[in-house]
């Protein structure tokens, strides 16, 4: 019975987000309502960006509808707190409903960065007031239980990074999508072994919102392959509920779940990706003396890009390199300790990089050889011809002469 918890409210998310988004795909090509198109973009032509919009009202509205039906009328003894669970997903719901209304300010008019960083701020503290923050490492850096004060802070900090990096990660069709898809199928099913259903109902509910959306952003819409993004308003909304999936997974409190050994490194192990990202983007940007939130094409799929890979081979690599990250590290915790797991998450991902900056130096260099291959050839082919029109001028002087 349990299980339906989970499975109904999966299918009906699908259900709803693949009948609601065509009708906002038509309502943003009415209202000429399109993503701008500039030399940081990857896409040339016109396409509507508000698909996000269906991810919160969805979410919300199937996740109260969901606990009032199996908690409220007994159909599933769920053997939670209420007093300690509930009030979190209450200010999760007020979280979402804030960032939706900056998200669609944004992505209609433009939101000053000042403002929106004030809202994910705001946003971030409600984490704590409902009782929900970051209060034990499990060991990582030899750290176990840490005091409110410090844990606090710290859980705030760790929000706006994962709004903002799920934010900027969204550069490709189908990446921030498929990557908050993978890591919610992955929390949810680690929840669901933890006999939290409340949680895993939530992260199924934003992964089958999101499968249609990523068919649709990444093959088209209708006949036509039209295809739609999902703006600001889907990857801050997305970004708070893998920040709340993340945290309440790593947060040790026996109302949520048992006590899990590992539960902080699988807990952020699917986020690795989009968080290294933006913290080595941040990094090349305060070594080169540009300003750290100036847009460039430095991420991730910028340099896969750039190394010739298609849009969908990209969005592919970058996914299956997450879903290893995460997969790995959730298997690895139950045998190893969390700070090894770690050390091999960083050796990788610092591999992985040296491995693309080569392969991008090679053929960097491969670029120039042939330019001046082609240099030479043309120089040589000039030669020649100046060389004929010379032979033609002194056979004509000899003709003249003679």
């Amino acid at each position: 019975m349990k299980t339906l918890l989970i499975i109904v409210p999966f299918f009906i998310a699908l259900y709803l987000g693949r009948v609601i988004l065509p009708y906002v795909f038509l309502i943003c090509f009415k209202k000429r309502l399109f993503d701008p198109i500039d030399k940081r973009k990857v896409h040339t032509k016109l396409i509507p960006r508000l698909g996000g919009v269906v991810f919160a009202p969805i979410q919300c509205f199937l996740m109260t509808l969901a606990v009032v039906v199996f908690y409220k009328y007994n159909f599933v003894n769920l053997s939670i707190n209420t007093e300690e669970v509930l009030p979190m997903f209450l200010l999760l719901i007020c979280g979402l409903v804030m960032l939706f209304l900056v998200g669609i300010g944004d992505d209609l008019a433009g939101v000053s960065y000042k403002w929106k960083f004030a809202v994910q701020i705001f946003v971030a503290s409600l984490f704590p007031l409902s009782g929900l923050w970051i209060n034990d490492l499990y060991g990582v850096f030899f750290i176990t239980a840490i005091p409110a004060y410090v844990g606090m802070p710290l859980t705030v900090l760790v929000v706006i990074l994962i709004i903002n990096a799920i934010n900027l990660i969204d550069g490709l069709d189908g990446l921030c999508a498929g990557l908050i898809a993978v890591g919610c199928l992955v929390l949810g099913v680690m929840f669901a072994l933890q006999n939290a259903y409340l949680h895993a109902m939530f992260a199924f509910i934003t992964a089958g919102v999101l499968i249609p959306f990523f068919y649709f952003n990444v093959f088209g819409i209708n006949k036509r392959r039209h295809r739609i993004f999902m703006g600001d308003t889907g990857s801050l909304t997305l970004g708070l509920s893998i920040a709340f999936l993340a945290i309440s997974f790593a947060m040790n409190n026996a109302a949520i779940k048992p006590f899990y050994e590992g539960a902080i490194v699988a807990a952020f192990s699917v986020l690795i990706v989009p968080v290294m990202d933006v913290l080595r983007v941040m990094f090349v940007r305060h070594r080169a003396g540009k300003p750290l939130f100036m847009p460039d094409r430095s991420h991730i799929h910028h340099k896969l890009l750039d190394l010739g890979l298609s849009h969908h081979g990209a969005m592919l690599s970058i996914l299956c390199f997450a879903a290893f990250f995460a997969i790995f590290n959730s298997v690895m915790v139950n045998y190893i300790s969390n700070n090894i797991v770690l050390i091999w998450d960083l050796l990788l991902w610092v591999g992985f990089h040296i491995v693309l900056n080569r392969v991008e130096s090679f053929r960097h260099a491969q670029r120039i050889h042939d330019l001046l291959h082609a240099e030479n050839k043309l120089k040589n082919t000039e030669n020649k011809k100046l060389n004929l029109q010379d032979m033609t001028l002194k056979n004509l002087q000899l003709e003249n002469v003679r």
